[in-house]
């Protein structure tokens, strides 16, 4: 008869209710769902930060001003560059191909003085024709964009090294370091080994 005294049958104990105890561990649960969400979505949005800013893959003739860059579009030699892969891509015979290099007719093409268009889009190409449309009117545009070869933002600072495919455009003072060699010497010469004939997406342009 004590026990049973000292048992309240109304569903508590020591003066906690059973749906006291419910509510705590609910609120427990939640309070852990929470935290686990905001962790995820902390984690989730440092890795899209990371993720939409390339500024250090950027080439060094890239324009400046772009936190992140897909591709370019070069209206002067109907061509796009991918930064991801460092790939051109061009119509050879109708077709689209992606090269690590320009066509050898652009041997001589200057991509730090042509003007780039950036597109974040995938496969830019597929709207090739009205891109030409838009964008054509950028062609002999050239020394008016800039470049991040030789822009003072620090943002820039691994960028400037960025010269994929071809060889580096001399900047004025080096060109007077170079008077007096060969063009062999100063990579002017077609050498296919050394990678000099277009194999320079820096140096790549026609000089106009």
């Amino acid at each position: 008869m004590d026990e049973q005294a000292d048992t309240p049958n109304d569903g508590t104990w020591f003066g906690i209710t059973s749906a006291d105890n419910t509510t705590t561990q609910m609120k427990k649960i939640v309070l852990a769902v929470i935290i686990g969400v905001a962790s995820f979505s902390s984690i989730k949005a440092s890795a899209q930060i990371s993720l939409n800013i390339n500024i250090g893959s950027q080439p060094a003739w890239g324009p400046t001003g772009y936190n992140h860059v897909d591709n370019y579009y070069l209206p002067d030699v109907d061509s796009y560059y991918n930064v991801s892969s460092q790939n051109y891509t061009y119509l050879v015979n109708g077709k689209w191909v992606s090269k690590r290099t320009l066509p050898a007719r652009y041997s001589n093409y200057n991509l730090y003085n042509g003007y780039k268009v950036v597109m974040n889009t995938p496969n830019p190409y597929l709207n090739h024709v009205q891109n030409v449309k838009q964008y054509g009117k950028y062609k002999n545009y050239h020394g008016k964009q800039g470049n991040i070869r030789d822009s003072k933002d620090k943002r820039y600072v691994a960028a400037r090294n960025n010269r994929p495919g071809q060889n580096v455009s001399p900047r004025p003072n080096e060109r007077s370091q170079m008077k007096g060699r060969t063009g062999h010497e100063q990579g002017n010469g077609r050498d296919d080994h050394r990678g000099n004939n277009n194999n320079q997406p820096q140096r790549g342009g026609r000089e106009r």
